[in-house]
């Protein structure tokens, strides 16, 4: 199959899409696909959300189970089996990008996968990667990969790189309304990659280059990284003048032009802002350079669930009581509001020092009733119910993530001290600490 037979396959919609990693960003976007009436075929290496798929049930909280089983009904089906990729016209690959210990990039499930499905790759196919990841990765890693099976990228197989822009939770936005950003290899991958993504997304962004689009994600996430770093500085400093930033924020979003609100809080969260700044800064030292500035971001936004532990060793002396023993509620453990997404919480993060300190930690958050497993932390917990009575029991109760569900007015008539590290509690309590 070449350039012109994939093309029309894909404005029929006869085109199988095959996507690989049916997480927060795959499994979005198999259920757009599901909807414009492709046929879709998912995969992942986790069993049991090929189980629930086929049951047309959620394992994502923002997402219907009427939405799985709609798409299930018109088609769409998840696997485990690798040599089912033959069968697809679309690989997209929606598959972790974390860090090493040293913090470095951890190309490992990248790789992993490529080496999983490049066996069963036939002519004809167009590869996309959408895991966040350092400008090179798709040439430097994919290309030669699919070269080594004798295809001709840009001829009888394509490849482009096309970041993933889920947030989720959020309402202004959806998976088929955030304009795509689109780089391919060659000019025909590039044109291969508008039709693929531009049959089910309003606005297609193409760029000059995979590394071109690579570098656009990066450069998304650490403008906010850096910004979210530069506010985060600002409470600490306003914190020693006695002035509540949230006020000042507040104030400063009055102007109508050249200022843009960041929120500082215990650190930061979520796949993407805690991690990116890491692979740019990585990959620079290829060229010799120092990317300063992001890395003072980073350490500051690094350091937060450390200054959030201070404010609790401080909450707790004021009160006659060490850390070590002291019962701590966390209030919330999702990354962010209203969701269930606990990708590189820092309210984790605050609960691994706590549990260090010698504290006995419980956590509220009606998003997230169970401890989930994860690949780097361990808490055998389920969250506690959201009673005066239980509130009232903790030597302190940490609002690490402000979800819209907690009773804010029965936490504070209760608690015996809160640290607020969302700035949730506005004004002065004298059971308010500000973190």
């Amino acid at each position: 199959m070449n350039f012109l037979s994939l093309a029309q396959k894909i404005k029929d919609r006869q085109a199988v899409i095959g996507i690989i990693g049916l997480g927060y960003v795959g499994l979005p976007l198999s259920l757009r696909y599901a909807d414009e009436k492709f046929q879709v075929l998912g995969f992942d290496i986790d069993a049991s959300k090929i189980d629930k798929i086929s049951k047309g049930q959620t394992y994502i909280e923002h997402i219907e189970n009427a939405s799985i089983a709609k798409a299930v009904a018109s088609g769409f089906r998840a696997t485990t089996d690798f040599t089912e990729i033959s069968k697809v016209d679309a690989i997209i690959i929606c598959v972790p990008t974390p860090l090493n210990k040293y913090r470095e990039p951890d190309l490992s499930f990248v790789i992993d996968t490529v080496e999983k499905f490049i066996p069963y790759m036939r002519p004809g196919q167009i590869v996309s990667l959408e895991s966040t990841t350092y400008p090179g990765t798709t040439d430097e890693e994919l290309l030669p990969r699919i070269q080594s099976r004798g295809f001709k990228v840009g001829e009888d197989s394509f490849l482009v790189f096309s970041p993933e822009r889920e947030d989720p939770g959020r309402k202004d936005y959806s998976t088929k309304t955030i304009p795509k950003v689109v780089g391919g290899y060659t000019s025909n991958c590039l044109e291969i990659g508008k039709l693929l993504y531009g049959a089910v997304i309003d606005t297609v962004v193409p760029v000059s280059s995979t590394k071109a689009a690579e570098m656009t994600k990066l450069l998304e996430n650490i403008h906010r990284a850096v910004n979210i770093g530069l506010v985060n500085e600002m409470k600490i400093v306003c914190d020693k003048m006695g002035l509540d930033i949230h006020e000042v924020i507040d104030a400063a979003s009055t102007k109508p032009f050249g200022f843009v609100a960041y929120k500082p809080g215990p650190g930061l969260g979520g796949h993407c802002i805690p991690i990116d700044p890491f692979y740019l800064t990585w990959k620079a030292r290829e060229y010799g350079l120092n990317t300063r500035f992001i890395e003072l971001a980073g350490e500051v936004n690094s350091n937060m669930p450390q200054y959030v532990m201070d404010k609790i060793s401080y909450a707790l002396n004021e009160r006659e009581k060490s850390l070590k023993g002291a019962k701590v509620l966390v209030l919330g453990i999702a990354y962010k509001k209203n969701v269930d997404d606990m990708r590189e919480s820092p309210s984790v993060m605050i609960m691994e020092h706590l549990r260090d300190k010698g504290a006995v930690i419980d956590y509220l958050d009606p998003h997230v009733p169970v401890f989930p497993k994860m690949r780097e932390h361990k808490f055998d917990l389920k969250s506690i119910e959201m009673t005066s009575a239980k509130i009232a029991s903790y030597d302190c109760v940490l609002v690490a993530t402000d979800h819209d569900k907690f009773d804010y007015d029965m936490i504070l008539n209760s608690a015996q001290v809160i640290v607020d590290a969302r700035g949730r509690y506005r004004g002065n309590h004298a059971k308010v600490i500000k973190a």
